[in-house]
């Protein structure tokens, strides 16, 4: 498998395309810590699927936006696992409303989890990697980051910082043999979205020429791929995995 003996520690992972990557990085190979704010428990359950497919599995209670808690959980799976390896950035939210009308809170939280999130992992995880020499990191973005989407100012910003974020450490982090990538989703069939208004999924089909909303597996698979060997030579990149919907 082309992550045995490896360790991952992937955030938001309880869920949606979280939890597809888990499963992903398990089924080869990895074992695989992941945080849980308040869903405790569907990272029991996760937990116990990772375990019955013969890996190892850590569920840390933690909130991305707090860097204590992002320091914490990085020597919690060091103590548990005695390694570190690979590093999934996905834990992400969206709390919409047009720029005129969005609150200070809606501006600051989507900030905090999804840009604060990504920078407070990475720098819990990257002195590991640089004493080591080797390391992957993978941080999961958008295409509205890329693009910007009406009533997603936040949101849009906080993937697009993202996106700056993954290039400016790969550059500082190549020459310690780390490699670090994001990929950018398009609208993804997850529970969220299976709750969205109708119109909202015709009007993302419109754009899609594949002509259908993506898969969790299929964002995992990517990340899967990132996280090992074979893609040694890929760094500072952002690869989507939309359908063309950015086309």
């Amino acid at each position: 498998m082309e992550l045995e003996s490896k360790v991952a520690i992937v955030t938001g992972g309880t869920r949606g395309i979280g939890r597809a990557i888990v499963l992903d990085l398990a089924t080869n190979g990895a074992d695989v810590a992941l945080n849980y704010r308040q869903s405790a428990d569907l990272a029991v359950e996760l937990a116990e699927t990772v375990r019955g497919m013969g890996r190892r599995a850590l569920i840390v209670q933690a909130d991305v936006s707090s860097f204590a808690d992002a320091q914490a959980m990085a020597q919690k799976v060091l103590d548990e696992f005695g390694r570190l390896d690979i590093l999934v950035n996905n834990a992400g939210m969206n709390w919409d409303g047009v720029v005129w009308k969005m609150t200070e809170e809606q501006w600051d939280r989507v900030i905090e989890v999804d840009l604060k999130g990504t920078f407070n992992y990475t720098r819990a995880v990257t002195p590991i990697f640089r004493e080591q020499e080797s390391g992957k990191i993978v941080n999961i973005t958008s295409i509205n980051g890329l693009r910007g989407k009406f009533g997603q100012t936040n949101y849009s910003a906080a993937k697009a910082g993202v996106i700056g974020f993954t290039k400016a450490c790969a550059r500082e982090l190549g020459r310690y043999n780390v490699n670090v990538n994001a990929v950018a989703p398009g609208l993804i069939e997850t529970e969220m979205v299976q709750q969205a208004p109708e119109q909202v999924r015709e009007m993302a089909l419109a754009e899609i020429v594949l002509g259908r909303l993506g898969l969790p597996e299929e964002v995992a698979y990517v990340v899967t791929f990132l996280c090992t060997e074979k893609a040694r030579h890929i760094t500072g990149q952002v690869i989507q995995v939309d359908g063309g919907q950015y086309i």
